[in-house]
């Protein structure tokens, strides 16, 4: 059995890894609840206590999901979801931070989740339009209920960090990091660990980019988000390929797979960094659980940086009404 160490998110305990749940109701094409809750299980069973998902995912199908997966088992697990897109599958997104929808949306998760309480409730996105006060405000209250254990924010610019922890302790951040996003190391990194805020890369794949898997869209799902990408589109698909094969080299040099590479950088980024990639499949959780075994030296992280320099990734990593919602 991999050797699922601890790590902290401000004073929460989590599993050195986690699972991102998303991709098992929204995202990547059609999905199996019944082959779900098998790799929900085996996670729990391997050591793996971080369940993380959002009331978006699925239109609420992922929460629901998630707590039929840790009925029965709910003690040890923690259980991280998200508010603050308030459309649902179809519509255009409007995001919500106001105290009424902060307090509708905790109540509509814990129902449900099937829980009694969240673990970890995160703003999935800022709004803009409502002051962070007013949302971290109304979180803090979830806390001083007893229907929330501790607080995070998802994407956020690192003076709304500020803003939010002065309400109330922030204890992780859930940002997109990996070799082919690192935008939030400038500013939002640093700010992070002054304040003792943990951090909780999603897509540590590249949205599975980076295991080598993917050469084209066309194996994909009609209805995958990766076919709308500006990374996955033609004219940056190949350029992005070549870095993918570069890592491949090294990979093979230490004999591991090249997503476990790629995971294994994320997870050395320091001991406050708790990735969070995503599977429906037994097989990718065993491999991604396996890379917290992967020793890099300091020659290793160079060689890996040198081969996926972040001026050569070609594409946003989003498309651009997306990118309106980040680092607010």
């Amino acid at each position: 059995m991999t050797d699922v160490r601890i790590r902290h998110l401000g004073e929460l305990a989590v599993s050195a890894q986690g699972l991102g749940c998303m991709g098992m109701s929204h995202g990547y094409g059609d999905s199996d609840d019944a082959q779900s809750i098998q790799t929900l299980h085996h996670a729990l069973d391997l050591g793996v206590t971080l369940l993380d998902t959002a009331d978006f995912y699925g239109a609420g199908h992922n929460e629901e999901l998630i707590g039929r997966a840790v009925a029965g088992r709910r003690e040890g697990v923690v259980v991280a979801t998200k508010f603050g897109f308030a459309s649902r599958l179809g519509e255009p997104p409007v995001v919500r931070g106001d105290a009424a929808y902060v307090r509708q949306a905790c109540e509509a998760s814990l129902r449900r989740l099937g829980v009694d309480h969240i673990d970890l409730y995160y703003q999935h996105r800022v709004d803009p339009k409502v002051p962070i006060e007013e949302t971290v405000g109304a979180m803090a209250e979830l806390v001083q209920a007893g229907k929330v254990r501790h607080l995070g924010l998802s994407e956020a610019g690192a003076e709304t960090i500020r803003r939010a922890h002065a309400v109330h302790p922030i204890a992780a951040l859930q940002s997109e990091w990996s070799l082919w996003t690192r935008d939030l190391e400038a500013e939002v990194v640093p700010v992070c660990r002054e304040l003792g805020i943990g951090l909780v890369p999603f897509a540590p794949l590249g949205r599975g980019f980076l295991t080598g898997r993917y050469h084209s869209v066309e194996g994909l799902a009609e209805n995958d988000v990766r076919r709308t990408q500006p990374r996955f589109a033609d004219g940056n698909l190949d350029r992005n390929l070549a870095i993918v094969a570069r890592l491949e080299e090294l990979a093979a040099a230490k004999g591991v797979t090249t997503g476990q590479l790629a995971l294994a950088w994320v997870q050395h980024r320091g001991q406050d960094v708790v990735p969070i990639p995503g599977t429906r499949r037994r097989q990718y959780l065993e491999e991604n659980l396996a890379a917290l075994a992967i020793e890099l030296t300091g020659e290793d992280l160079a060689a890996i940086e040198a081969a996926a320099p972040q001026e050569h990734i070609a594409g946003a990593r989003y498309d651009a009404t997306s990118l309106t919602y980040v680092n607010n």
